[in-house]
């Protein structure tokens, strides 16, 4: 009995050995406080850079509600309503004027518009420079249905998330109630960078200065030998001889020029 209470006790000790957490601290790193939503009631769920912009876009999930603000990013950093009034509903249209319930989180395309997983509505909700729109769901709250098809007929369960994949031009959205991930296809104008004409004057001038060097390096190629031909042996200069054959200073010529004279009179 004995032994067995002692094997008991030691295999308890070894699992409490195995399973003791290993803490590696790393310094170097420092923790401040940029905002705090005490006194204007905000509160922060989410805070991402809108692509290519010095944009801040914040979302408080408890008042359904989206903020804005400009980086950089100090302790007087002030946000400002973006979307959302502050109630729980379901209204598109004017930026200002809609409603969301419960927004989980949001992601971003190459176009900075931004795409809402709007929880209790069961919708994926777009803001864009034209108001906010329903992309995906909503509308059918008691459907069920998980079937793939046109994105306004799906549904979602009360728990998803979503994430933009620009490699795809789609949202991929983890529904995590009904265990799925599935994609929506976007429109390619919103997963482009800029306008198709200045994306085409810029590889135009790409490519007339990638063709400018070539040709640069063609000719450069081309007369080498000639220049190397023409300096391989230094010559002196004209203005050079003429000042060796003059005298120096006390009036005489200098040693070289002597030699030279006497050469040419033997």
């Amino acid at each position: 009995m004995a032994l067995s209470i002692f094997f008991t006790l030691t295999l308890s000790l070894l699992s409490h050995v195995n399973a003791k957490e290993v803490v590696i601290a790393e310094n170097g790193y420092t923790f401040t406080t940029v905002f705090d939503g005490h006194k204007p009631h905000i509160f922060p769920y989410i805070v991402l850079q809108r692509p290519s912009s010095s944009d801040l876009i914040l979302l408080d999930s408890v008042n359904s509600t989206f903020y804005t603000a400009q980086l950089p990013i100090s302790q007087e950093i002030v946000f400002t309503r973006l979307s959302g009034d502050g109630s729980v509903g379901y209204s598109d249209g004017d930026v200002a004027l809609a409603r969301f319930a419960k927004p989980r989180s949001f992601a971003f395309d190459f176009r900075g518009n931004v795409y809402v997983a709007d929880k209790s509505n069961r919708a994926i909700r777009k803001i864009s420079a034209k108001g906010v729109t329903t992309i995906a769901g909503g509308g059918f709250p008691e459907k069920s249905s998980i079937k793939d098809g046109p994105a306004l007929n799906a549904s979602f369960s009360n728990d998803f998330d979503l994430t933009f994949i620009p490699g795809l031009c789609a949202l991929l959205v983890s529904d995590h109630m009904h265990q799925l991930i599935r994609q929506i296809n976007l429109k390619e104008e919103d997963c482009t960078l800029g306008s198709r004409s200045g994306l085409g004057a810029v590889m135009a001038w790409t490519l007339g200065l990638g063709l400018s060097c070539l040709l640069g390096l063609v000719i450069g190629f081309a007369v080498r030998p000639y220049i190397t031909s023409n300096t391989e042996r230094p010559q002196s200069l004209p203005l050079q001889r003429d000042m060796e054959a003059l005298p120096n200073q006390s009036g005489e010529a200098s040693s070289d020029a002597l030699l030279r004279r006497q050469k040419r009179n033997c």
